[in-house]
């Protein structure tokens, strides 16, 4: 049940999250421009109605359907978004938040529908009015059904808020509000239920105290200030650079290990905010637009004219409060607890609530003498996850291991007879999911990442312990052709040398657009590539990247085939930096050669370096193709 609704938290604040810069945008130009702003201005102040009835909605919409839909689920989502917002005068929030995923499944239902089914060269025509009609049809049904629907909806909570601020009852959803943060439901409440309606409140009154319910950085900092004064060992010391943190830079995840660390001290925030809301209903406290990130700096700029004293006092009754229950809690009940121990419980929750196992090693308890097959996932089973399971073959041929069976597959193919699962941390959740018999090993990337000589060095260790049993044979799809019967899967004209820096999309699009040149792919795979980027970087360490499509977007390859790109000056790929990209299209396993060349010849980020400044065509053709 929780886990049911973390998703549909993170469902909701996913739609709002990606927008927030507009509601941002919305909440100074309303701030400053409207008849009762800083300075009044009778143009600016007009697009502040259009803003809040037609671009947030459709925004929200819009990225509701991309979710569900992709680009095409998009547009459907829009469309439908519009109809709901012309059916009333009222903010269709909520409406969006229904339309936009209904748009996008509507086209991903019709897409699957149809696949297979299409004459060729049909296919843009088809996807142009299949958006179209669809997109009509719905924005028909969110006229005359969900938008008076969401009406209703809207006037149900509204009330509903109205009936707590009229009653005084409004600090108690703080009882809910501060255990829902430390299990990392914040974004869920805060954009999913409280944006929605205080941006409809400040619309009315010029603010909405709702933008501080969640947001509010003075009951975390109470609690950091306590651990200051009564805290133990590493967390007393490490609690002063936390506060800092959490209330200058918003980032109320910092504080969540304390409150694991001695869960008595949740007493301390939920009180404080009880307080703080109780505070700001008083004096009249609230802000004109959602505060992202919560920090100091982010409730003052979205404080309106003559809510300062309001708002500050809200913020400093909630620390002081917060302050005083946590340390006399810590002082009467608190443990000398490991924080090191807390933030992987942290860890354990932020990953639960995106779909995620632990970042750690987890899953089933295996024996390491008993391991015979490790497994390396990835989405699509063609790219990292090869060259991952290429390393780790090799670090166990070096170490004298010939009885494991070491493979790579598709996250959503892992067989059920594997005792270790590789993944990048973000597909470990759907790792557990498929291979539940398995012990989860998260990574952040492919290339070298530092579990591997870890368990290496375990399963050494556990060799040693007993008997050895006899070798098994490696399977047909892990071996590597000797090098004179290895196919040329890459061509000399698709090696290109000291490209320019460009955007991580730029790069995947350059790879993409050589390989439907070259007949390796249907133009479609250049989607499947970049959805592959979306859902996590392709970009696996040592300054390498390996763009390939998503497993849905294989049906769109003709032939094997691959793309060689360099860029000496780096290419800023998330938190990596990127030199080489190697572009990878494949109907089965030939390309397992050329993986293999690139592991050993950009094992490490020197080593990659020196390949990209001193190779020529000629040298990568004869090196990679396995010629030399």
């Amino acid at each position: 049940m929780k886990e049911k609704v973390q998703k549909f938290g993170r469902f909701l604040s996913g739609m709002v999250m990606p927008n927030i810069g507009a509601f941002i945008a919305w909440g100074f130009i309303a701030a400053f421009f409207i008849p009762a702003g800083w300075f009044p201005n009778e143009t600016i102040n007009g697009m502040v109605g259009p803003m809040l009835q037609y671009l947030l909605p459709i925004l929200i919409g819009y990225t509701g359907g991309k979710v569900v839909g992709g680009q095409k689920g998009a547009v459907t989502g829009a469309l439908a978004t519009l109809g709901a917002i012309a059916a009333t005068d009222a903010t269709m929030f909520i409406g969006a938040m229904i339309c936009g995923p209904l748009g996008g499944w509507c086209i991903k239902k019709f897409d699957k529908a149809m696949e297979g089914h299409i004459p060729a060269g049909f296919e843009m025509v088809v996807n142009n009015f299949s958006v179209g009609i669809i997109g009509a049809v719905l924005a028909i049904l969110s006229i005359y059904v969900i938008g008076p629907v969401c009406v209703v909806l809207t006037g149900i909570l509204g009330s509903g808020v109205e009936f707590l601020v009229n009653h005084g009852l409004l600090p108690l959803t703080a009882v809910l509000v501060e255990p829902a943060k430390v299990l990392f439901l914040n974004n869920a409440i805060n954009h999913g239920v409280f944006t929605p309606i205080g941006t409809e409140q400040a619309m009315e009154f010029g603010k909405s105290i709702l933008f501080m319910i969640e947001s509010n950085p003075g009951p975390g900092l109470g609690l950091l200030l306590a651990y200051c004064v009564a805290g133990k060992g590493e967390t007393r010391s490490s609690a002063g650079a936390a506060a800092v943190i959490q209330f200058v830079g918003g980032i109320h995840e910092i504080y969540f290990p304390y409150v694991l660390m001695n869960p008595i001290v949740i007493l301390g925030p939920m009180i404080g905010n009880i307080c703080a809301i109780f505070t700001l209903s008083i004096l009249g406290g609230g802000l004109v637009a959602a505060a992202s990130p919560g920090s100091i700096i982010a409730e003052m700029l979205m404080t309106p004219r003559g809510g300062y004293i309001a708002n500050v006092a809200g913020i400093g009754v909630g620390a002081v409060v917060s302050f005083l229950i946590s340390a006399f809690l810590l002082k009467m009940f608190g443990k000398d607890a490991s924080l090191e121990e807390a933030q992987a419980q942290v860890a354990a929750s932020k990953a639960a609530s995106k779909g995620q196992a632990v970042p750690a090693a987890s899953g089933a308890s295996v024996n390491a003498k008993d391991v015979r097959k490790i497994v390396f996932a990835c989405d699509a089973g063609m790219g990292s996850s090869a060259m991952g399971a290429t390393m780790v073959r090799n670090k166990l041929k070096d170490a004298g291991i010939t009885d494991i069976e070491v493979i790579h597959y598709p996250v959503g193919e892992i067989p059920g007879d594997c005792q270790i699962v590789v993944t990048h941390h973000e597909l470990s959740g759907r790792a557990a999911e498929r291979a539940p018999q398995a012990r989860i090993i998260p990574i952040k990337n492919f290339m070298g990442a530092p579990e591997y000589d870890v368990l290496v060095k375990e399963l050494l260790e556990a060799r040693k312990g007993g008997s050895a049993p006899a070798p098994a044979a490696a399977p047909a799809a892990a071996e590597e052709k000797p090098a004179g019967e290895q196919p040329i899967l890459l061509e000399k004209k698709n090696i290109i040398l000291n490209c320019k820096p460009v955007s991580p999309e730029e790069a995947i699009q350059a790879v993409g657009k050589l390989m439907v040149e070259s007949g390796y792919v249907e133009e479609s795979y250049i989607q499947g590539m970049l959805d592959r980027e979306k859902s996590f970087s392709v970009a696996i360490g040592s300054h390498v990247a390996i763009p390939h499509g998503t497993e849905e977007s294989r049906k769109a390859i003709k032939k094997t085939g691959l793309i060689v790109m360099t860029y000496p000056e780096g290419i800023e790929w998330g938190e990596d930096t990127v030199r080489l990209v190697v572009g990878i299209a494949s109907t089965g396993e030939d390309h397992l050669g050329i993986l293999g060349k690139i592991v050993e010849v950009a094992e490490t980020e020197e080593d990659t370096d020196k390949l990209v400044d001193n190779a020529s065509v000629d040298q990568l053709y004869k090196l990679l193709n396995g010629l030399e």
